[in-house]
């Protein structure tokens, strides 16, 4: 199903001003499941080209575990293996084929003195005081087929610079996220530093999206997701796919990697702090200083409620706008709204069936997992492990420290990106490599089948 309304073009420059950084922390304020502070929104919330490898134009194959591609890989010399550190744990049914992508992982995970040492001064020094690109976006507003609208940023230039077969990254920020965060920002410009086109995927609502019917989106949601991959596939048929989420928006990846796995046509992806099992999530949220992110994000929830409250007026249901309104927690807003949007009895019952710890044993295309084992949102305990051990398609790296969206550590720290930024773009870059090889390898056994 491509896109079902008109496709609205608007300019939409995005420009931050690096101002110095002082020694204390403001008020807390901001929202720290996924958004982070902007000069212009959202301030109180928190490719080298590659050569067309098949004829017709036709797109690239996926590295999916088919016995095509298990045979064409074979005929490649095999890479040295990798032995990750020990303050590293890494583990998954995938390791063998994809270890070879992150030569660094032997090194030590170092996290920036006094900074990193506490999970909680680390997610709110890194959504505070990391730094955010200057980047100019082009804005697509796309239409779903029940008239909701999402916003797709791209960078500016970039359909001059690049070729039409440069692989797509698509990025999906946390909740209440969007094209305004540091961390998306990093990543976006190292993908485009490695000739590759991105596009951040802002949900309704967020990054000043607009919003169109009485629905924004939850976890459990894939509709938006379906047709956003399906309109950059369309968009950009030679090349390869690849997706990025962060939080709820790896949450939301990996369920539509697992839920859609026979029909999915990315090439590969990364999750990042994903809750996974969001009963837990739910838990160790409301818990100590926990109350803390969970205050800051229900009011950035009501924010972009209040918003468009008018297109809720006399919904029939179980709707409680006035709780909605004014809800002090997320629990309270998802038990409000989210949970009767999407046709939950319940919000225990939205949780648990939204939790993609249930479907990562399905994915079938390459996945790396990165989370941080002191993370306070994304719980370790809620980790699949054993469902990522026995998959082929996955590999799990869990850090020691890192908080959440913080992984203040590494060359760029305290102010720079983030430290899993270069074990996903050379991940990516590996993957998007490997697909050359074997579209390569096929299109000679073909040539050769025709002389024959």
């Amino acid at each position: 199903m491509a896109c079902a309304g008109p496709i609205i073009i608007t300019a939409v420059p995005h420009r931050h001003i690096q101002t110095p950084i002082p020694f204390h922390f403001p008020p807390m304020a901001r929202a720290f499941l996924g958004s982070t502070p902007s000069s212009s929104l959202l301030t109180t919330s928190r490719l080298s080209s590659f050569t067309p490898s098949l004829i017709n134009n036709q797109r690239r194959r996926s590295l999916r575990l088919t016995t095509a591609a298990v045979v064409a890989m074979s005929e490649f010399p095999s890479e040295k293996p990798i032995q990750p550190h020990p303050s590293l744990e890494v583990i998954g049914g995938g390791c063998d084929r994809f270890l070879p992508a992150l030569k660094d992982l032997n090194l030590p995970y170092k996290p920036f003195p006094v900074i990193g040492w506490n999970r909680h001064l680390e997610t709110i020094f890194a959504s505070f005081y990391r730094s955010c690109p200057d980047v100019r976006f082009r804005r697509e507003c796309l239409r779903a087929a029940d008239n909701g609208t999402v916003a797709l940023d791209w960078v500016v230039g970039d359909d001059l610079r690049l070729p039409i077969d440069a692989p797509v990254l698509i990025l999906l920020p946390g909740l209440t996220g969007g094209s305004q965060d540091s961390y998306v920002r990093h990543m976006l410009v190292r993908a485009r530093d490695r000739g590759w086109r991105a596009v951040v995927f802002n949900s309704r609502g967020c990054g000043n999206s607009p919003v169109t019917t009485p629905q924004f989106y939850s976890a459990s949601f894939l509709g938006d997701m379906r047709e956003v991959v399906e309109h950059v596939t369309k968009r950009y048929p030679k090349a390869n796919v690849y997706a990025v989420g962060w939080s709820l928006g790896g949450n939301i990846l990996v369920n539509y990697l697992g839920q859609d796995s026979l029909s999915c046509p990315l090439s590969g992806a990364v999750s990042l702090c994903n809750p996974f099992d969001l009963v837990v999530a739910d838990e160790d949220f409301r818990k100590g200083f926990n109350n803390v992110y969970d205050k800051a994000l229900a009011r950035a929830l009501r924010r972009i409620f209040s918003k468009h409250a008018d297109l809720f007026n006399d919904m029939p249901g179980e709707f409680n706008i006035p709780l909605a309104a004014n809800a002090r927690t997320v629990r309270e807003y998802d038990d409000a709204l989210t949970r009767v949007s999407f046709g939950f009895n319940s919000v225990d019952e939205y949780y648990s069936k939204s939790s993609s710890s249930k479907f990562i044993k399905d994915v079938k295309i390459p996945l790396l997992c990165i989370q941080a084992a002191n993370d306070p949102i994304a719980p370790d305990r809620g980790v699949p492990r054993e469902d990522i051990k026995e998959n082929p398609n996955c590999l799990l790296i869990v850090t020691p420290k890192g908080g959440h969206l913080g992984w203040v550590a590494g060359p760029s720290a305290p102010l720079g990106n983030p430290w899993t930024d270069p074990f996903v773009i050379d991940f990516l870059v590996y993957l998007e490599s490997q697909e050359s090889k074997a579209s390569a390898s096929s299109t000679d056994l073909t040539a050769a089948e025709t002389l024959v």
